[in-house]
């Protein structure tokens, strides 16, 4: 169920360039990692059959042919992949069933092998990664949260929500305290004792939240973890995950098939299309700037008016800055509407110190919105 656009967050749709290795116009990516990236992918390959070495040589000396190998046997999930994850930011990854996003997924903390390519946390390479160092990870760094809980059915709330401490070896009071510390952070506070099958799904949700957050990893993981969600309980639960992350501040990656859900919780969104990443950016600049049809007709019901910025449309500010009642930067286009409309000149567009950062020109506005001046 996708969310209503009251739900829809203008304020987080900045983009800088540079952060991203996008796919450019004609289709290729940059390949230079980023130093300031948390998490860096690199020409990631997955391909499941027999011989997947070897559809990897037919694939490669077909490339500059544009000539399709025969590739029977074989699956070829994640086709070259490379973006960066700044720390503290939620990268959505969203695309149909069969898009290769949950192999992708799976293949960073390397519950599946990937085929070919580097997988950089922290500047460290999961690929090469040795079973001591890849478990450490594991355990403290990266946790998951996945679409159908993988909760233990047999154990209370609380002891679910401590499990991973279970595993790190930390003694029983001082998980159980920490455990009863995520609980209430996740709002389940009074069901600590209960268990899973006394829970409605989105409060198993929670402690499957709860759960990963109890390491205290920097990354967090989700594999469509609202997707089996009512609609309600859906909606609630990523206002819920908006709320936390506002307060814990991880490095988010969550995988969606919803683009309203994207856009609702992405700092920055790729598409994926047959294994391959179609575009990266902002939810300003695949609404504005569609790399492809593809990308076009996953935005074109998108109420604009709400999603976008006034950011998302300003100009850089040259000179000195117009006279005129001033807009914020993070304002709804909804809201900058009026006061374009009735302006005789460039409005001015102003950041949270109240410094002018750009303007905002009536036809530009309403260009934007596919509207005619």
């Amino acid at each position: 169920m996708a969310a209503t656009p009251h739900d829809i967050r203008p304020e987080t749709f900045t983009h800088d360039p540079a952060l991203h290795s996008a796919p450019t116009s004609n289709g290729a990516q940059s390949h230079n990692r980023n130093p300031a990236a948390q998490v860096s992918v690199r020409n990631v390959w997955k391909i499941f059959g027999p011989q997947p070495e070897r559809i990897m040589t037919l694939l490669e000396a077909n490339a500059s042919k544009g000539a399709a190998p025969d590739t029977a046997g074989h699956i070829v999930a994640v086709r070259n992949i490379s973006f960066d994850v700044q720390a503290g930011e939620t990268f959505v990854v969203m695309g149909l069933s069969g898009s290769g996003k949950s192999t992708l997924l799976r293949c960073l903390p390397r519950l599946i092998d990937p085929t070919r390519g580097e997988i950089l946390i922290d500047g460290q390479d999961v690929a090469h990664m040795d079973k001591h160092a890849l478990r450490d990870l594991r355990r403290h760094r990266v946790s998951m949260v996945f679409q159908h809980f993988g909760l233990l059915p047999h154990r209370r709330v609380v002891d679910n929500v401590a499990y991973g401490l279970e595993v790190q070896g930390v003694k029983r009071a001082e998980r159980l305290e920490k455990a009863r510390a995520m609980i209430e952070l996740v709002n389940l506070s009074g069901w600590e004792d209960y268990y899973p099958s006394q829970l409605s799904g989105g409060m198993q949700q929670r402690v499957g939240l709860a759960r990963a957050l109890a390491v205290d990893p920097e990354i967090l993981l989700f594999d469509e973890p609202f997707s089996a969600l009512d609609p309600l309980i859906r909606r609630e639960m990523q206002d819920e995950l908006i709320a936390l992350q506002a307060r814990v501040h991880k490095t988010l990656i969550f995988i969606t098939h919803d683009f309203a859900e994207a856009v609702k919780l992405g700092t920055h969104i790729a598409i994926m299309k047959d294994g391959e990443l179609v575009q990266v950016g902002s939810a300003a600049d695949l609404i504005l700037r569609p790399a492809s049809r593809y990308v076009e007709e996953f935005t074109q019901d998108v109420p604009k008016l709400r999603v976008l910025s006034a950011r998302s449309v300003m100009q850089p500010l040259y000179g000195p800055p117009p006279q005129g009642m001033p807009v914020a930067a993070t304002l709804s286009l909804e809201r900058c509407l009026p006061v374009v409309l009735q302006a005789q000149d460039l409005v001015p567009v102003t950041d949270a110190t109240g410094a002018v950062v750009g303007t905002i020109a009536r036809a530009s506005l309403l260009t934007a919105l596919h509207l005619n001046a």
